[in-house]
């Protein structure tokens, strides 16, 4: 685990830590959006904003940083 997905999760809106939860479990933007109860456009948004934060420039790396966030946030919330 990196600590520059560690920074990135301190960014991150609960709202978007679950966009990349669901990202990490192969969901695609409109499957997202459907689960959340929002447009696709506005998934497309979080995920926008996230590569911003994250300084991530493409997909493929938005997903390696889906998995090291979700894996954090995993051991965050456990207390380990």
């Amino acid at each position: 685990m990196s600590s520059s997905a560690t920074d990135v999760l301190e960014l991150l809106s609960s709202r978007e830590i679950e966009v990349l939860g669901l990202l990490a479990e192969g969901h695609t933007y409109s499957s997202i959006a459907r689960r959340m109860h929002l447009s696709p456009h506005t998934v497309d948004t979080y995920l926008r904003r996230i590569r911003g934060k994250a300084g991530v420039s493409n997909r493929a790396h938005l997903m390696i940083l889906a998995l090291q966030v979700t894996r954090l946030d995993d051991v965050r919330l456990k207390g380990t």
